[in-house]
């Protein structure tokens, strides 16, 4: 009798245990098909049980539940991939079965069968010869088409896909069928393999020989320490994707192993995955969340068979179930997006640390802004640092000068300027107009979406806000609506304040569709595009919209923080920062070192090219120490203020921070579970040592309902994870919610925010 242990994609923090089939054996990491409280689900199997743990199983065999198939012909999951996700569920206390589930292909992740996504096409061969005229006459009597198919197969070389072949001459199936039956042709079928980039054409140009300072990074990167973690600090421009490239020719080509490229952000992807192709070609597979489910299945099928040998992609690419792993590389580790907001809610960048010294590879987290975590880490000479301080080709990091906003709008303005001058200062228009005037290109950042932040009456103040969240509706010109950027609400703005009746609405603040209306007036003869969530919805947008920017059809490009980082136009010779301040003075510990990491990155945009450029930035705050230390490029600067900063009271990476947010449809039934749960957690508290742990809260979060679900939420700050990891595991699996108002607890530890 063999015992084995099945995780389920149920909110089960165990899992459970099945009387394996005799007749097959079943390894650590296959797929299986189980049956659990009635419903048959796929699970996967993460070992052997242990034997004490068979004592308090029952003492009858036949109590035991049966595996009732096993899905595939082998594991799904490497044994070290199954450690990784152990740890994932442990450290972020998630059930390990939707850990599992997170970890593959959705195809997979669900479906009961082997190679459920897996497309096939017929094939139609010649089977039997038939050279003379005489021969064919006697086959095909009677029989015009199936002689047609014959002829046109015998001048395609004796093979074609049976769905091209019967489209090109117009003939149905039942030809071909009648044709096998005979004898004369034969029908096969063929994997098809959809690869979304495989028809792209390759744009990136090879790379150049590496610099002095390159060449001491990918000679301390390919002699590091299996498991070693690097933080590659490199200023803007200073060619880390070169020594991404060349680490990975010498682990990849020369010692033939494999390796993951995270990047942040889908629009980085396409150039990346160029980049990478120019080098690599059809060794690179790619994953991320805008692929289909068949094209996903089949880049992770051929990852996993060995056909493709570098995986690149979004946070999810850090799964990739790849052999033999030599290198995991974060690009831009500082970003937000790599932290999953969704159960099981893991940070992609800590996960990628874990994944590489499980498998004995080396990590490299580059970036030109490093999180304070990171920084903390290296400080503490946890990571390795290595240093790229100058820009490849010995250009030099473009001037940034700061324009007051306050004192400009105080300033005589005429009247027809007015418009203008809300979005665009003075020196930043003029610097525009001298661009133009070049042929040279601009680009403007605004980090919000739509045309105004709100709209507000100017009589009773009244201000249009969304009926399911507690977040006012942004406005949008183009289609014109009223749309809550949390639950996708939308509405028709009204004529009239609906509260005082008053034809007096106004919109307030500036979005990125303002920003292109008033730069398509200001410059009329300017090709301008705008890249932001409501311009990239499509599937090669993110691509189409910089491959025109890289071909010089576009004089201006406006965008949200997608345009802040990866992207390398020689001919930019400006960057603006239309507002620094939007989220400067949000309510989150980490609001300045977004903002700092905002402006550094985007305004590293600029001069990567022979003709050198300049930065613009506006804001109302220029003395706030996340823009002066961004006007000088200077992180260390940054990190020597804002360290500080983060120990009375004590935020990341002093301490560690877990945020529990309890959420219903009642907002009074909300209130009082977040209370009893802070009551429990207070007991719970007072049993750790002592400073060990410390609760805050609970109190209604900062955006307290949203998508019609009421929010509370307390933090645990904790000196020791172990604790942390303790205490959360025995809250989640012990507090009792009320069964009543959908009420819901999401833990998420080491949260990107607390908003």
């Amino acid at each position: 009798m063999t015992l084995v242990e099945v995780a389920v994609p149920l909110p089960l923090f165990h899992t459970l245990t099945f009387l394996a089939p005799p007749e097959q054996p079943v390894e650590r990491g296959a797929r299986v098909l189980v049956s659990v409280r009635g419903r048959r689900v796929v699970g996967v199997v993460t070992g052997p049980t242990p034997p004490d743990s068979r004592s308090r199983l029952p003492e009858r065999t036949a109590a035991l539940r049966p595996i009732l198939r096993v899905l595939d012909g082998g594991p799904v999951f490497r044994t070290d991939l199954v450690d990784v996700c152990s740890w994932l569920a442990d450290y972020y206390v998630s059930p390990i079965g939707l850990v599992l589930r997170a970890a593959l292909p959705s195809a997979l992740g669900a479906a009961a069968k082997p190679d459920p996504a897996t497309r096939r096409r017929r094939i139609l061969a010649i089977a039997q010869e038939l050279p003379t005229l005489t021969a064919r006459d006697g086959a095909f009597k009677r029989a015009p088409q199936q002689r047609q198919v014959y002829e046109r197969l015998a001048e395609l070389g004796g093979s074609a896909p049976a769905d091209l072949l019967l489209a090109q001459l117009g003939v149905s199936p039942a030809v071909v069928t009648a044709m096998a039956k005979k004898g004369v042709i034969r029908i096969a079928h063929e994997e098809l393999s959809r690869d979304p980039f495989a028809t792209r054409p390759i744009s990136a140009s090879p790379p150049v020989s590496p610099t002095a300072a390159q060449r001491a990074a990918i000679e301390a990167l390919t002699t590091a320490d299996a498991g070693s973690v690097t933080l590659l600090h490199g200023v803007t421009g200073s060619g880390k994707t070169l020594v991404y490239l060349e680490v990975l020719r010498e682990i990849v080509l020369n010692r033939g192993r494999t390796a993951i490229m995270l990047v942040p952000e889908i629009a980085l992807t396409p150039q990346t995955v160029d980049r990478f192709r120019a080098v690599f070609g059809d060794s690179v597979a790619v994953l991320h969340s805008s692929l289909s489910d068949g094209e996903r299945y089949d880049a992770w099928r051929a990852l996993k068979s060995g056909e493709r040998r570098i995986a690149v992609g979004a946070r999810s690419a850090v799964f990739a179930p790849l052999e033999n792993l030599g290198a995991v590389i974060v690009d831009e580790e500082h970003e937000a997006s790599y932290k999953q907001g969704e159960a099981p809610r893991y940070h992609a960048r800590d996960v990628a640390i874990v994944r590489a010294r499980a498998a004995g590879a080396i990590c490299v987290l580059g970036t030109a802004t490093p999180s304070l975590e990171t920084w903390q880490n290296v400080l503490d000479r946890k990571y390795a640092k290595l240093e790229l301080k100058d820009r490849v080709g010995g250009g030099a990091l473009p001037p940034v000068r700061v324009v007051d906003i306050r004192a400009a709008a105080r300033g005589p303005v005429a009247a027809a300027d007015r418009t203008v001058r809300q979005v665009l200062s003075a020196e930043l228009d003029a610097a525009i107009s001298t661009r133009l005037e070049r042929g040279e290109q601009s680009i403007l950042l605004l980090n919000r979406r739509g045309y105004s932040a709100f709209v507000q009456c100017g009589a009773c103040e009244w201000v249009a806000a969304c009926p399911r969240c507690s977040i006012s509706l942004t406005y949008h010109r183009t289609p014109e609506r009223l749309i809550c950027h949390y639950c996708l609400h939308g509405e028709s703005p009204a004529s009239a304040c609906p509260q005082c009746g008053e034809a007096t609405l106004r919109q307030r603040g500036l979005g990125t569709q303002q920003v292109e209306r008033v730069l398509g007036e200001r410059y009329p003869a300017a090709r301008i595009a705008r890249m932001d969530v409501d311009t990239t919805s499509g599937k090669w947008a993110h691509a189409d919209i910089l491959d025109r920017v890289g071909r010089g059809e576009v004089d201006i490009l406006v965008g949200t923080q997608m345009i802040a980082k990866g992207l390398d136009f020689p001919n930019v010779t400006l960057v603006g920062v239309v507002d620094a301040d939007v989220g400067l003075n949000l309510p989150d510990f980490r609001a300045a070192e977004r903002t700092f990491q905002l402006v550094s990155q985007v305004a590293g945009r600029a001069g990567r090219g022979p003709k050198g450029g300049e930065v613009i930035v506006q804001t109302r705050q220029p003395k706030n120490h996340a823009i002066t230390t961004a006007l000088t490029h200077d992180f260390s600067a940054f990190a020597a203020i804002e360290l500080p900063m983060r120990q009375s009271p004590a935020y990341p990476p002093t301490v560690r921070l877990a945020n529990v947010v309890i959420s219903g449809t009642r907002e009074d039934l909300v209130a009082e579970t977040a209370i009893a749960a802070g009551q429990w957690m207070t007991k719970a508290v007072a049993q750790v040592p002592a400073g060990a742990l410390e609760l805050i809260g609970p109190a209604p979060c900062a955006i307290d309902r949203i998508q019609d679900r009421w929010r509370w939420h307390f933090v645990l700050r904790a000196t020791r994870a172990g604790a942390l990891t303790a205490v959360a595991r025995h809250f989640l699996t012990t507090f009792e919610l009320p069964n009543r108002a959908g009420l819901r607890v999401a833990f998420d530890r080491d949260p990107v925010s607390l908003l």
